[in-house]
């Protein structure tokens, strides 16, 4: 069988084997592979979920399941009429399943495709207000999500603690024989530690609530209609109990960058407050009237404490010799380790400012 052929079987467990399919790839995603995919000129989305990352799909799909439903609820009682634009919605198998798990044990599942719809991977200050606008009310709106909280999808993905665990260990076992390189990096990352913990310890003293957080708060993760309106988040995988500072965080380390994430370049790096003033009001705007005092201020620290965290995630696996993230060429890790944290040391040169900002807004 074809590779095309075993793709319109797959669909086929989620419409039924007697229709007209084409399948075509769409967008390259680092982690889950998609698929564009037409059912009687009907669009739809396939993707195969990476259960590698992912360890537990049937709990993932109901994280989604969950979240969309109670999203689409909320704008009905808003009078929202172009509910299939405005939030995802999962096409169930023809045995009423989430997901299809095929002979191979991957798993796939599918959604309709909303049509007349773009992402964005550049960002300006407008973008950004738009994008907090929409992260702000993606929180604000599962703030009462029933049931409990969410599954958590990937075990400890944004617990500063654990990742300084990780790291530790790889220092200590320093597979790679680069340690002695790194050394004076290594003290940099040690002397914020305590710091960059605080999150942890103000969540177990009872002073900061977990939140139903989107954990990839990127602006691509949201798709804007022809008149640059936002319809809605996408990209839910990730979608699980959090800190609201870490998602706001996220976003200010992915977007409010004026270098590149691998930047050789280290002159290139520094925080645009311009694009964190931008996201800092729309955010506000939409979630500041259920958010705590401590909620709010942590928020900048946020930026601080993400753009930390993946510079430590960076530079274990430098350290580890590179096991984890993808390379172009070998010190990849270490150009990606030294451009966070020369965008970390902005952002702490900065914190006052950022601080103000989200003050002005509150």
């Amino acid at each position: 069988m074809t590779e095309n052929n075993k793709l319109k079987n797959i669909v086929s467990q989620f419409v039924g084997s007697e229709k007209d399919i084409t399948v075509e790839p769409l967008g390259k995603g680092h982690i889950n592979d998609s698929y564009k995919v037409v059912v009687d000129n009907k669009p739809y989305v396939l993707q195969r979920v990476n259960h590698y990352i992912f360890k537990n799909v049937p709990e993932l799909q109901n994280n989604i399941l969950r979240v969309t439903n109670h999203i689409r609820e909320k704008l009905k009682a808003k009078g929202v009429t172009d509910l299939d634009r405005r939030v995802l919605s999962l096409t169930p198998t023809q045995n009423g399943e989430l997901f299809y798990k095929d002979d191979e044990g991957n798993y796939w599942r599918m959604m309709p495709f909303i049509d007349n719809s773009k992402s964005y991977e550049e960002i300006n200050p407008e973008l950004a207000y738009r994008a907090g606008l929409a992260f702000g009310d993606f929180q604000k709106t599962l703030a009462d999500l029933p049931g409990g909280s969410l599954f958590e999808t990937i075990p400890n993905f944004h617990n500063m603690e654990s990742r300084l665990a990780t790291f530790r260990q790889a220092v200590k076992d320093n597979k790679s024989g680069r340690l002695s390189e790194v050394a004076d990096l290594v003290a940099e990352i040690e002397a914020r530690a305590e710091e960059m913990c605080k999150i942890e310890r103000l969540g177990r003293e009872g002073k900061l609530p977990k939140r139903t957080n989107h954990c990839d708060t990127k602006v691509n993760n949201i798709l804007f209609d022809d008149s640059d309106q936002v319809l809605c988040v996408v990209d839910l995988d990730t979608v699980m109990p959090g800190y609201v500072s870490s998602d706001f965080g996220d976003f200010i380390r992915t977007g409010a960058n004026n270098g590149a994430e691998d930047d050789n370049n280290l002159d290139n790096v520094s925080v645009n407050l311009d694009i964190f003033e931008g996201y800092a009001k729309g955010y506000l705007e939409s979630a500041a009237s259920f958010l705590t005092d401590a909620e709010i201020d942590n928020l900048a620290f946020g930026a601080k404490l993400l753009t930390y965290m993946q510079t430590v995630r960076f530079f274990a696996d430098y350290i580890d010799g590179d096991l984890y993230y993808k390379i172009a060429y070998p010190e990849h890790n270490l150009v990606r380790t030294k451009a966070q944290f020369k965008l970390l040391q902005s952002l702490e040169k900065n914190f006052d400012k950022m601080q103000e900002i989200v003050k002005k807004y509150h």
